[in-house]
């Protein structure tokens, strides 16, 4: 399935596309959510916050976006939050240079590997300018993809947009602890912005400058970090670890423990449970992996990184990285600070460790987008529609009347109005025929359609429609909100 059809789904129902189009001077890599799109947007990060952040009883804050200059340099953001970029002589347009020997050569390309080698990977593979074509390159350098911004009336207070939402939770860390149990393990989470200056912003929502991210922060004791609670329930449960120079398998997670693949009963817990959320969106679990990253891709601050990645169109997409930052983070903004950040366990005094899960919210979007997206021959028709899973659907169900007159749009109202006060996200639709309402919402992934109509008028009964199997039952309206929990249960399953 072409990524074409999503990008042509996404536009034809406004569920995503470009920020400020209607003017040429727009940068790329910003994108709007219309309505169906946010809310199916809303209801990605709802459920990673019901299965993950609430389930395991995680701290959630809001941070602010814009930082001063101090924490990115203790983060060492500054410094090392560098892409390699190359400019063609002959139309001097900018490019990653570790994208364009990927492309040419297959495989992957570690965006840390000195300028040195970018250069001669470039003549080795002959690579050509994407945009005219020419062979002529500068030599590659380091670009910084922090986005400044000027504070106060002169502007001459640094700061920065975040490259991360993590360093928020690292700066509160502090008076969250104190502030809340004064206990380790502590998980802290957020979502929200963040904003990288991509040299070439590309497939939409994969490749943008503002970015999505819904990421979790663990703070543990290193001499722990096998005392895991939970352990018991994921023990037996199997990850696809796809191991340096070797294949993806699956690894019971005591396995994974008792193997040494992961640094203790900790990690492969967070793992396990990560993987479990991508299920209950819908992604098979053959479709899914956690790629073990070697020295040369691993980001400065990690000891162990998986990159969960899921199998599209595309290829696969890294949707989540999965960073054992140790206590890299936390010193530094202790050295930076000034600010006691070590805490005390049994008389002994030290400073966190962290294990951290970075997932992208817009990344995770699509991907959900593209398990879903269905396209099927029904006679001579063609029939497209979005196959969500219940619970990131946009809507539990639409409610139509089957014609605007004899008091059959009353009728639906009085139904709609029913199903919002028990909490189900419906809408009202009265426009075009029946037939074109069922496609606009199948179209949109509506989990369901209800039909008033006359029969309505004589028993009290609505025609409910299935989405995927397009089956249509009789149902009374005093037993719909029964009716639509169950269905959304099964769906569950």
């Amino acid at each position: 399935m072409p990524k074409e059809e999503i990008v042509n789904l996404a536009l034809r129902r406004a569920l995503f596309y470009p920020a400020a189009e209607i003017y040429s001077s727009a940068a790329s890599g910003f994108f709007d959510f219309g309505p169906l799109g946010e809310t199916i947007r809303r209801k990605v990060i709802g459920l990673w916050r019901k299965q993950l952040v609430e389930k395991e009883g995680m701290l959630e804050i809001f941070g602010a976006q814009i930082l001063p200059e101090d924490v990115f340099r203790a983060s060492g953001h500054l410094e090392n939050f560098n892409d390699p970029i190359v400019q063609c002589r002959k139309c001097n347009s900018l490019h990653r240079a570790d994208n364009l020997v990927a492309e040419k050569a297959g495989g992957i390309v570690p965006e840390s590997l000195a300028t040195a080698e970018l250069d001669k990977l470039i003549e080795k593979h002959a690579v050509k300018c994407p945009k005219c074509g020419g062979k002529d390159f500068n030599e590659v350098r380091k670009f910084n993809m922090m986005m400044g911004v000027g504070i106060g009336a002169t502007g001459k207070q640094a700061a920065y947009l975040r490259p991360e939402t993590c360093q928020s939770i690292f700066c509160d860390f502090p008076r969250l602890f104190k502030s809340s149990r004064e206990n380790l393990p502590l998980a802290i989470a957020q979502a929200g912005s963040s904003f990288r200056n991509e040299i070439a912003p590309r497939n939409t929502l994969l490749r943008e400058r503002e970015i999505g991210q819904m990421e979790v922060e663990i703070f543990f004791n290193p001499h722990k970090i096998d005392d895991v609670e939970n352990f018991a329930e994921v023990q037996n449960y199997k990850l696809n670890l796809m191991l340096l120079g070797k294949k993806p398998s699956l690894v019971s997670c005591s396995e994974a423990v008792k193997k040494k693949l992961v640094s203790g009963k900790l990690i492969a817990y967070y793992l396990a449970r990560t993987q479990q959320l991508y299920e209950a969106y819908g992604i098979p679990v053959s479709r899914m992996r956690f790629r073990q990253l070697g020295k040369d891709e691993k980001a400065f601050y990690a000891r162990e990184t998986w990159d969960f990645e899921v199998e599209t169109d595309l290829g696969w997409i890294e949707l989540i990285a999965c960073n054992y930052r140790t206590d890299y983070d936390l010193k530094g903004h202790e050295r930076q600070s000034r600010h006691k950040m070590s805490v005390k366990e049994d008389g002994k005094e030290f400073i966190p460790h962290v294990f951290e899960l970075s997932a992208g919210i817009d990344r995770t979007f699509y991907v959900v987008l593209d398990n879903s997206f269905r396209k099927e021959k029904r006679g001579k028709e063609e029939r497209i529609y979005l196959k969500l899973p219940a619970r990131v659907a946009p809507y539990d169900a639409g409610i139509y009347p089957l014609v605007k007159k004899d008091g059959l749009a009353e009728l639906a109202r009085k139904v709609f109005e029913g199903l919002i006060d028990e909490d189900f996200d419906v809408f009202y639709d009265e426009k075009g025929s029946i037939g074109k309402r069922y496609s606009r919402a199948d179209e949109a992934g509506v989990f369901g359609g209800i039909t008033i109509d006359y029969q309505t008028k004589e028993d009290n009964t609505v025609t409910y429609r299935c989405r995927d199997s397009m089956e249509q039952e009789r149902v009374k309206v005093s037993e719909l909100p029964a009716f639509l929990r169950k269905a959304r249960r099964q769906a569950q399953l």
